[in-house]
């Protein structure tokens, strides 16, 4: 059983820290602020969800994991409205999305 639990912890951990990397790898290659905001949040989201999941796995029924729920509930409220302001306020800014890569033709709706 506890390695089934063991194995269970490090995929999430090791999940996590993949999806942290390909965020990052995103946010380098995506071409405007909008879409890289995006890829940051999909860092907060599966990448840091997937980390606290595996590590209150390998501290079992501790105070270790009550912190690690409150600390997941705190990512979970904090970042959608920290990056519906990034958004806002760079809209109220006047920066535009680009709609499409530039020297390509734009996509027809």
């Amino acid at each position: 059983m506890k390695l089934a639990l063991d194995l269970v912890s490090w995929a999430c951990l090791v999940l996590g820290g993949g999806f942290c990397v390909l965020g990052a790898v995103g946010m380098l290659r995506m071409p405007d602020f909008y879409t890289r905001m995006h890829a940051s949040s999909v860092i907060e989201t599966l990448g840091a969800g997937l980390i606290l999941l595996g590590l209150a796995l390998q501290a079992g029924p501790t105070l270790v994991t009550v912190k690690l729920f409150f600390v997941a509930l705190l990512i979970f409220f904090v970042s959608p409205t920290a990056t519906h302001a990034l958004a806002r306020a760079a809209m109220v800014r006047g920066l535009k999305p680009l709609l499409h890569e530039p020297g390509s033709p734009p996509s027809k709706p």
